[in-house]
Parts: structure tokens; C-alpha cells; sequence
């Protein structure tokens, strides 16, 4: 062997010890080392990425991704349609306890306020506070009730013979120019319309009264309801949430609370706006001098519970009665009451009453009540609304679009006038 280098295994030749490369040996042997490779791209090819979503997209060839993408919104709308249809199935199967437990919790949301001014007010017991609560609210129902039924007693017949004496005068006004209607086609129209009015009639009396075995199977869970949702509420809720999964109950939680705020400030501005359009209407017949005046109120007291719509169409009838007693001057006068109150009604009771308990555009609302009509009747109609408008709070919180309740986790909105202040 030399100086300058050594022989190894099988004569190969092995460097001087001063220069010696390990890694520079294995390449000898192996091939080029991972290190000596020059350094591939992390990012795939764009054929790569091309092919491999064709291999992961298992839809057919040729399907636009607009069609694809408006496929899936669809099935999953039927999805959500099919739930909800399953859900209104079984509340139909327990119609009479969901609409008495509604039912109750409207009244709690009025009776409440009283409660806790006796409360507070007069030091009183929860449970005698409760009791003084329903006897107020029930002799005020029963004043109504009974002035309403005193009205119709004593004018009803009087009303009758002038409802006749001006159907004759309006068939003669008809049957000239320019209607020049017939006296057979005159009566049909009258016909249709007193069918109308009595099956509207019945449909409210069934859906007020139903069988005898509803009746008391809703009005007990009625009244238990009533005494429950007033002397324990926030336990009953609270054993609600614990059934929720453990990461839901804060927003179960505030979705509740924010519809049960929807509902009562409804319940207490309806009831507001509706004194406020029955005083303005009874003061209009008064100055009419149309008979039944105060039963006339008190059917559009009740009508304005429907908003929007209730109050104009309960002045209506005021209309019919003042055709039939004062003539068609003092109608015409009533029709314009009625534009008036309707006006008064959705223009400034609502807005300022209610505020941020029903904030619902009007054409909404008609929406709803219509809907309920359909589904329910006089009820649906009836509880359209404040469920509406408590669902669109819930959805607004939940979708993380009320500023004053922000979802957990997350800050609120940062207005403009917090945007620009300094400092």
C-alpha cells in the first residue's frame, strides 16, 4: 500500500482519511442520497389537483356546478319541510294542550306585571298576589262581556227592523243605473253574504269551544298552566335547559329568554293598542250617534288582538250598523273611522307600544296571519303573530344579528359612534 491511500473491501479504493466523505461513499454505492436530489415542490401540479378532485367528486361528468350546488340547498329544504311536517302532525294530535299552555303563557305575560306590583307594592304574598292578579283580569273580561251582551239585548231588535228597512232602500238603489241589478240577482248577493257571516260564526264558536270534553281538558291545563308559569317559571325552564346538550344551554338559554320577552312585551301592547283603538272608535259612533256604540267597541277591542288587520275590519261592522240605522252619509262617515283607526293602529300605536316585541314589516304580518288562518282558523290567527315574531328574534340571535346579544365567545358589533370616538 502507499502513502496516498489505502485499499478497502474488494479493492476499492478508499480516500485519504483527511478527505474522507461518508455520505459520498454510499452514493458510490447506492446512487445518489435524498440530499443531493434537488428539493421537489410542496404544491401539487394543477393536472394533479384537477385529477384528484375527479377522483373525489363522485357526481356524473358534465353536471354544471351550479345545478350541483342548487341540488344540495334543495334536498336539504326538503329535509327541513319533512321535519316540520312531522312536528305539526304531532302538535295536531295534542291540539288542545298546545293551544291552552299558549294560551296560558299569553295570560302570565298580562298578569305578571300585576302580580309584581302587589308584590312590591303592597308587600303581599307571591300566591295571594297571584290570586288578586286573575280575579282583576277576570272581572274586566267579564265587564266587557257583559256589556257587549247588555247592548245586543237591548238594541238588537230595534237594529233588525233598520238592517231590513235599509236593505230594501239599497235593493231599490241597485236596481237602477249603473248597477241595474235584479232583484233575484240582489238577493243572492245577500244570500252569500249572510252564509258567510254565519259560517264565520261557527267557526269561531268551534274554535272557541269544540266538544265538551276539550273544553275541560283545555281548561284545566289552562288554569295549571297559569298557576305554574306565575309562581315557578325560571324552574320550569331551568329543567327545560338541563335536558340540552351541555355546550347548547347557553344559547337554549338566551333563545328563551328572548322569546319569552318577544311574547310578553306583545301581550302587554296589544292589549294597549287595542283600549286605545276601541276608546277612539267608541268616541267616532258616539259623535255618529250610531246605535250599540259600546258593543261595537268592544268588538274591536277584541279585534285588534289580530294586529294590523283585526281593528279595520271589526269597524267595518260599526259600518254595516250605521248603514242600517243612520243611512249611507253617516256609513261612508264610519268607513273613513275605519281608514282612520287603521292608520292610528299600524302607524303609531304598533311602533311606539310594542317596538322591538313584534319587528315585523306590516306585509309580514299579513303573511302570518293569513297562514295561521289557514292552518289553525280564528287561532291561527290569533297566535301567528307573537309566535312570528318570536321565532325571528330567536333566528336573529342565533345567526348572529343582534347587536345587544351578542352569541358567547364572540364580541358585539362595534357601531359607528364606538368606531369614531377617540381614544
Amino acid at each position: 500500500m502507499g502513502g496516498g491511500g489505502r485499499t478497502g473491501h474488494r479493492g476499492l479504493q478508499l480516500p485519504h482519511a483527511a478527505g474522507f466523505r461518508p455520505h459520498r461513499l454510499i452514493a458510490l454505492r447506492y446512487g445518489p442520497s435524498m440530499s443531493d436530489q434537488p428539493a421537489q415542490s410542496a404544491t401539487p401540479a394543477p393536472a394533479q389537483v384537477a385529477s384528484d378532485a375527479d377522483a373525489g367528486d363522485s357526481s356524473p361528468a358534465g353536471v354544471p356546478p351550479t345545478l350541483k350546488t342548487a341540488a344540495g340547498i334543495t334536498w336539504r329544504i326538503l329535509v327541513l319541510l319533512a321535519g316540520l311536517a312531522v312536528i305539526f302532525f304531532i302538535l295536531g294530535q295534542i291540539f288542545v294542550v298546545v293551544v291552552a299552555l299558549f294560551l296560558a303563557a299569553f295570560f302570565t305575560a298580562l298578569a305578571s306585571p300585576i302580580m309584581n306590583f302587589l308584590q312590591k307594592r303592597a308587600h303581599l304574598h307571591k300566591a295571594i298576589a297571584m290570586v288578586l292578579a286573575i280575579i282583576l283580569i277576570a272581572v274586566a273580561a267579564i265587564v266587557v262581556l257583559t256589556i257587549v251582551i247588555r247592548s245586543i239585548i237591548e238594541e238588537g231588535p230595534q237594529l233588525a227592523s233598520s238592517f231590513q228597512d235599509s236593505m230594501s232602500e239599497l235593493q231599490k238603489w241597485a236596481s237602477g243605473p249603473p248597477l241595474n241589478l235584479s232583484s233575484d240577482d240582489f238577493q243572492g248577493y245577500v244570500t252569500d253574504v249572510e252564509n258567510w257571516g254565519k259560517n264565520f260564526a261557527l267557526d269561531i264558536g268551534s274554535s272557541a269551544l269544540g266538544s265538551v270534553g276539550d273544553l275541560v281538558l283545555g281548561g284545566s291545563v289552562f288554569i295549571f298552566g297559569v298557576i305554574f308559569f306565575m309562581m315557578s317559571p325560571q324552574m320550569i325552564w331551568n329543567w327545560v335547559v338541563s335536558w340540552m346538550p351541555t355546550r347548547s344551554r347557553p344559547y337554549v338559554n338566551t333563545s328563551g329568554d328572548l322569546a319569552w320577552d318577544s311574547l310578553s312585551g306583545y301581550t302587554r301592547g296589544v292589549v294597549v293598542v287595542a283600549l286605545c283603538d276601541s276608546i277612539l272608535v267608541f268616541i267616532g259612533l258616539m259623535i255618529l250617534q250610531v246605535p250599540m256604540a259600546p258593543a261595537l267597541a268592544a268588538i274591536v277591542f277584541f279585534g285588534a288582538f289580530i294586529p294590523v288587520i283585526g281593528a279595520p275590519i271589526a269597524t267595518f261592522f260599526a259600518a254595516i250598523v250605521a248603514l242600517a240605522e243612520r243611512g249611507p252619509i253617516v256609513a261612508l262617515l264610519v268607513v273613513a273611522l275605519t281608514v282612520v283607526v287603521g292608520s292610528f293602529d299600524g302607524d303609531v300605536m304598533q311602533p311606539l307600544v310594542m317596538g322591538k316585541a313584534v319587528s315585523l314589516n306590516p306585509l309580514a304580518i299579513i303573511i302570518l296571519i293569513a297562514i295561521g288562518s289557514i292552518v289553525l282558523g280564528i287561532i291561527g290567527a290569533l297566535v301567528a303573530v307573537p309566535l312570528g315574531a318570536a321565532i325571528y328574534r330567536v333566528m336573529k340571535y342565533l345567526t348572529d344579528r343582534d347587536p345587544e346579544h351578542p352569541l358567547p365567545g364572540r364580541d358585539p358589533p362595534v357601531t359607528t359612534a364606538a368606531a369614531t370616538s377617540p381614544g
